[in-house]
C-alpha cells in the first residue's frame, strides 16, 4: 500500500510541469488569436462588404433580441444574448467569407486540388500526386467512406489519360470496391475547386473503416509515380489558412 501511495504521488504532475503546460497553452492561445486577427485584416482590405455585413449581425440580432423582450417586460435580459448570438454569427459570417476568398484566389493554380484535399474535414486518406505530368498536371488519391476516388487537377486532355492509367492499376488491388475518379477545374463535366469537399461528402459510405485500413494497405504498395513535386499550396497562405479555419471551428 505505501509503495502505491507513492507511485500515485509520484504520477502527480510537479508545479514546474503544471506551470509550463500553461505557459504552453497560453502561447497557443496567443498564436491562434494573432492568426485570426492577421486573417481578418487581410480579408478586410479585400472585402469592403465584411466589415457592414458582421456589424450588422451584432446589431441587427441585439435589436431583435431587445424587441422581443420588450413585449414581455425583459428586454435587458434578451439584449446581451441577441448581442451574444450577433458576435457568433458575425464570426461564422467572417469564417465563411474568408475560406470563399481563399479558394477563390487559389482556384486555376497548380497544386491547388492538393491543398484542398489535405484541408478535408473527416477521415480521408489523401496521398497526393500518385501520378503527374512535368506539366504539374496530376492525379491524388482519396480513400473514404465512399471507397477509392481518384482527383485529377491539369489540362483535360491529358490528366484524362493519367486517370484511366490509375483507375486500372487500383482496380487490380480494391476487387468490388467502387473507384470514383472527378477532374477538378470550371468546364463542363468537371468539380469547381470551391465545390471540392461537399461534392466528397456527398457521395454514398459503401465501406467501414476496416476496408479503408485494408485498401490502404494494398494501394500503399502502388508508390507514387509523379511528375515534379507538388506545391505545397497554391498561395502562401494555406498553411495558415488551415489553422485559421481550426480556430473558427473550435468557437
Amino acid at each position: 500500500m505505501a509503495n502505491g501511495s507513492k507511485a500515485g504521488k509520484a504520477a502527480k504532475p510537479s508545479k514546474e510541469a503544471k506551470a509550463a503546460a500553461k505557459a504552453a497553452r497560453k502561447k497557443a492561445s496567443k498564436e491562434r488569436r494573432s492568426q485570426l486577427w492577421q486573417a481578418f485584416q487581410m480579408q478586410r482590405k479585400d472585402d469592403k462588404a465584411l466589415l457592414p455585413l458582421m456589424i450588422g449581425a451584432v446589431v441587427g440580432l441585439g435589436l431583435v433580441g431587445f424587441l422581443i423582450g420588450l413585449a414581455f417586460g425583459f428586454q435587458w435580459f434578451l439584449l446581451p444574448i441577441g448581442l451574444l448570438l450577433g458576435v457568433l454569427v458575425a464570426f461564422i459570417i467572417f469564417g465563411r467569407r474568408v475560406q470563399k476568398s481563399v479558394y477563390k484566389k487559389a482556384d486555376g493554380q497548380a497544386g491547388a486540388a492538393a491543398w484542398a484535399l489535405d484541408n478535408l474535414q473527416g477521415s480521408w486518406r489523401v496521398t497526393n500526386a500518385i501520378a503527374g505530368t512535368t506539366h504539374l498536371d496530376a492525379v491524388h488519391r482519396v480513400i473514404g467512406k465512399p471507397g477509392v476516388i481518384l482527383v485529377a487537377e491539369g489540362a483535360p486532355q491529358r490528366v484524362k489519360t493519367l486517370l484511366a492509367q490509375e483507375k486500372k492499376k487500383t482496380a487490380r488491388l480494391v476487387g468490388d470496391t467502387p473507384i470514383y475518379d472527378i477532374i477538378v477545374g470550371n468546364e463542363e463535366n468537371q468539380i469547381p475547386l470551391s465545390g471540392l469537399q461537399k461534392y466528397l461528402s456527398k457521395l454514398p459510405k459503401n465501406i467501414d473503416g476496416k476496408r479503408m485500413d485494408t485498401i490502404e494497405s494494398r494501394l500503399s504498395a502502388l508508390g507514387t509515380k509523379g511528375g515534379p513535386a507538388m506545391p505545397k499550396g497554391p498561395i502562401p497562405g494555406g498553411a495558415k489558412m488551415k489553422g485559421v479555419q481550426r480556430t473558427m471551428k473550435r468557437r
